[in-house]
């Protein structure tokens, strides 16, 4: 009677994506065995970015911690203005193609793609690609269940994502709340954020981390929410204009604890408790202020210690402060707040950290034209 394996009862798991993706593909061969490689790629509607964030490729690939401007994609662009997924059987008609991913997939011999739109809430969120090493793999009966498959894992990642949003925006809201009471912009979270996924990817492209594309997208989408915790401060800390007392000094360093806790009570109030990624976040808002050298706070961690993301979102904080302009400071240049942070590095800031963002000043200033206050 209980005979049967569901082949895909990893999808009821709190398992990572990767291994979901995996076991998808793995029910998918059974069916489908021309199918070497499904990736998804995540759209990013502010930057018109698309972005590795998902594969599911035995042996491995070489298209990752990869991105691309749609717009600068026009095969790509084509199927959302044809609004129809595109079958291509033969990929030499790309052969000339300049784009990264063109040469990669060619350079792996990938020889036929399948290339479906995906959709959440009716708003375009990216693609999922089927790759065949077999010229002529997609037949219509293949297709068909290439179909049914393309929209399972929409709704797999769909709903991960979705968990995702509905916590960053509850913790978003909150912070939208301290943003009242507290001075710092929406640019300054857009900005720092971006500057933290700039330094995420230089950290893996560099093998100086190991970061795949899902860590690298959940530290973009958390970084903003790093100072949750400000929402417990009383205003008579958070908005005084002189040096505070080391009584409220001490009080003010607990907000990254209070961090922690809120986002503990928010997962837990939306049942998000085994939400994949959501160390990542706990990691971000109590660990940002820490510091190599062991004096920052709450803990006192030093070096490795720290968790790695929050020691790329401090970098990112701290770059965005000193190149922003306040009511009590002028903005620096560029080139001083980089060489502030090479002072920084080592005894305070992650000296990899600091390097990464250095090395592309180019995209941070990019960042700035486009994120202004």
């Amino acid at each position: 009677m209980f005979r049967h394996v569901d082949a895909l009862q990893a999808l009821d798991t709190s398992q990572p994506l990767e291994r979901k993706l995996a076991a998808i593909h793995e029910a998918l061969y059974a069916q489908v065995d021309s199918v070497d490689r499904i990736s998804v790629a995540a759209y990013d509607p502010p930057t018109d970015t698309l972005k590795t964030f998902l594969a599911s490729s035995p042996g491995g690939s070489e298209l990752v911690h990869y991105e691309a401007r749609l717009a600068e994609t026009p095969s790509l662009a084509e199927i959302l203005r044809v609004g129809r997924p595109r079958v291509v059987n033969d990929l030499d008609i790309f052969r000339e193609g300049r784009h990264l991913h063109t040469r990669v997939i060619a350079e792996e011999r990938y020889r036929a793609s399948y290339t479906v739109p995906t959709y959440l809430n009716a708003a375009f969120s990216g693609f999922i690609f089927f790759n065949s090493r077999a010229s002529m793999a997609f037949t219509e009966e293949a297709l068909r269940v290439l179909d049914v498959y393309a929209h399972l894992i929409s709704a797999v990642v769909a709903a991960d994502m979705f968990a995702l949003r509905v916590l960053a925006a509850a913790v978003k809201t909150a912070h939208e709340l301290v943003s009242f009471r507290d001075p710092e912009t929406g640019a300054h979270l857009e900005r720092m954020a971006r500057y933290a996924r700039l330094i995420a990817q230089h950290l893996a492209a560099s093998g100086a981390a190991s970061l795949d594309d899902e860590a690298i997208e959940r530290i973009f989408q958390f970084a903003p929410l790093h100072d949750l915790g400000k929402l417990a401060l009383p205003d008579r800390i958070l908005l005084k204009s002189g040096p505070l007392t080391a009584e409220e000094r001490d009080e003010m360093e607990r907000h990254t604890l209070r961090g922690r806790d809120m986002i503990e009570a928010i997962a837990r109030n939306f049942g998000l408790e085994q939400l994949e990624g959501l160390d990542l976040l706990r990691h971000i808002a109590e660990s940002h202020h820490e510091t190599l050298d062991g004096r920052g706070y709450p803990r006192g961690l030093s070096d490795g210690a720290i968790p790695l993301e929050a020691r790329i979102v401090a970098v990112a904080d701290v770059f965005d402060a000193l190149t922003s302009a306040r009511p009590y400071k002028a903005s620096w240049s560029n080139a001083e707040a980089f060489a502030w942070l090479r002072r920084l590095a080592r005894s305070k800031l992650d000296e990899d950290c600091v390097e990464a963002l250095a090395l592309n000043a180019k995209q941070v200033a990019q960042i700035q034209g486009r994120f202004a206050d």
